[in-house]
């Protein structure tokens, strides 16, 4: 008597080790969403695209159905991709300059329109496959390879607070989250609850990661870990912000 083989998980083996850099924040964000899909047993259903930028890195992680997208048009093309098959299971995956720069018209839309598609974005307060110039989310006075004397405010203004934005123009059935990869358990928890959102055919479901690039931040480890658990969070909140059922009080 055969043995079927089962369902294979959703990493993809023959394409590791990943292409990241070392201490990049992507391989957590990413293996939190995998074993997210892995919990939910979705991986058949699911249609992961991917943005230009390091998150392209992404298109062979996964055992499942891929695509690789023009910068900033990821969320459009999961989009379709969703409203052609309503039963897939979309996630766009994209960096904070595809999301809040050169995509943010579509992020905006699609939020505002309740799409029924899982947006995750990550964070790392600069553009890093480029070689560390601002993002729309650099930190105030943080030095990058556009601003070399630091951030001036008064004339970029300050970081965008992506998660608070798209809270404010979803309508309700909508799961809006900002983790962060200094707490994976957690982070995983809130992509997951965004997953089961879009099972469950609620609405838009966004989760931004805080994340880390010690490549393009210049720092060791211990300073790559302070940023990401004290400089960054004294500008980008971690928690949910939005979750079906619930209601702000006030």
């Amino acid at each position: 008597m055969s043995i079927q083989p089962q369902m294979p998980k959703v990493w993809r083996t023959e394409t590791k080790p990943h292409k990241f850099c070392p201490g990049c924040g992507h391989p957590l964000i990413l293996k939190a969403l995998g074993e997210a899909i892995d919990d939910l047993g979705i991986q058949d259903k699911v249609v992961f695209g991917c943005d230009i930028g390091c998150s392209l890195l992404a298109w062979d992680f996964f055992n499942m159905d891929s695509v690789q997208t023009h910068h900033g048009r990821t969320t459009p093309v999961i989009t379709g991709i969703k409203r052609a098959r309503p039963d897939v299971i979309g996630i766009a995956y994209m960096g904070d300059g595809g999301g809040y720069a050169i995509g943010s018209q579509h992020l905006v839309n699609a939020a505002s329109r309740n799409e029924k598609i899982t947006v995750i974005l990550v964070n790392n307060i600069q553009y890093g496959m480029t070689g560390g110039q601002m993002a729309p989310t650099t930190l105030p006075g943080q030095k990058t390879e556009t601003t070399p004397y630091g951030r001036d405010v008064t004339v970029t203004g300050y970081p965008t607070q992506g998660p608070e934005m798209v809270a404010a123009i979803t309508q309700e059935g909508a799961y809006v989250a900002r983790g962060t990869v200094a707490n994976q358990r957690l982070l995983k928890r809130y992509i997951k609850k965004a997953l089961e959102n879009q099972v469950a055919g609620n609405g838009f479901s966004f989760v931004e990661a805080l994340s880390l690039c010690p490549t393009n931040w210049a720092t060791n480890a211990e300073e790559t870990w302070r940023m990401v658990e004290e400089e960054m969070p004294k500008y980008f909140k971690v928690g949910e912000l939005k979750v079906p059922g619930e209601k702000k009080e006030g």
